[in-house]
C-alpha cells in the first residue's frame, strides 16, 4: 500500500496521538523496568521524553538551546499535555521556516519529521515496557509506513551505538512496523526484564541526550 507523504505537522499529530495512548497504562510499578532503550529504565526514558517535547516545542519559536522528583501521575499528565502543546505550537500561522539548533539552521520540515520519529519510537518503548500480554507491541502500520523514509534519511551509520542500536534482523514477511522498529535497533519482545541497576552508567538524569 502506498500512502501519499504526510506533511510534517500531520505526521507529528499522528505520532503524538499514538504516544499519548502509550502513556496511559504507566504506573509507579513500571518505573524501574528496563526499556528497549539499552540500559534505560522507564523512569529515565520519561525524563528524556519530557525534555524532547520541550526542545521540539522551543523549535516552533525558531531556536532550540541545548542545556543541561515529580509524582508519576503528574509526570505522565505533563507529558500528555506537552505533546498537545507541541502540536499547537507548530499548527499556528507563524511557525518558522528554519529553526536554529545550537546555532545551526535546520529546515522546519526536517525538524518536524525528526520530532514525529522520536516521539513515535519512544511511545513504542513505553508501550513495550508496560504491556501485559505475551504479544510484542506494534506501531500503527500507516504511521510506520510514513516514518520509514524519514528514519532512512535521518539515521546514519554514525548514529549506531550512540543514538540508536545496531539494526535488527528484519522479518521478510513483516509489515512497516516491524521494519521500522528493526531499523531503529528495537527488538520487540526481547529486551531484558528486571530493574535497571542503580550503578548503570545510563541511570540518572541526562538532559537533551541521544535517543
Amino acid at each position: 500500500m502506498n500512502d501519499a507523504p504526510a506533511g510534517g505537522v500531520e505526521l507529528l499529530e499522528r505520532a503524538i496521538a499514538y504516544t499519548r495512548g502509550s502513556l496511559l497504562p504507566v504506573t509507579p510499578a513500571h518505573l524501574r523496568l528496563p526499556t528497549p532503550c539499552a540500559a534505560w529504565d522507564l523512569d529515565r526514558l520519561l525524563t528524556h521524553m519530557d525534555d524532547v517535547l520541550d526542545a521540539f516545542t522551543e523549535g516552533a519559536r525558531g531556536a532550540v538551546a541545548l542545556r543541561p522528583s515529580t509524582p508519576l501521575d503528574v509526570r505522565v499528565a505533563t507529558l500528555q499535555a506537552k505533546a498537545c502543546d507541541l502540536l499547537g505550537a507548530w499548527s499556528g500561522p507563524h511557525a518558522p521556516d528554519v529553526v536554529h539548533v545550537a546555532g545551526l539552521p535546520v529546515p522546519t520540515e526536517v525538524l518536524l519529521r525528526a520530532a514525529a520519529l522520536e516521539i513515535t519510537v519512544h511511545g513504542w518503548d513505553v508501550a513495550e515496557t508496560t504491556r501485559t500480554t505475551g504479544e510484542a507491541s506494534a506501531l500503527p502500520e500507516a504511521l510506520a509506513r510514513q516514518l520509514l523514509p524519514v528514519a532512512a534519511g535521518l539515521v546514519a551509520d554514525a548514529d549506531r551505538g550512540t543514538r540508536f542500536g545496531p539494526g535488527a534482523e528484519v522479518d521478510p514477511d513483516g509489515g512497516a512496523s516491524s521494519r521500522l522498529l528493526a531499523f531503529l535497533g528495537r527488538r520487540p519482545g526481547r529486551h531484558l526484564t528486571g530493574p535497571v541497576p542503580l550503578d548503570s552508567p545510563h541511570y540518572g538524569p541526562e538532559r537533551r541526550s541521544a535517543s
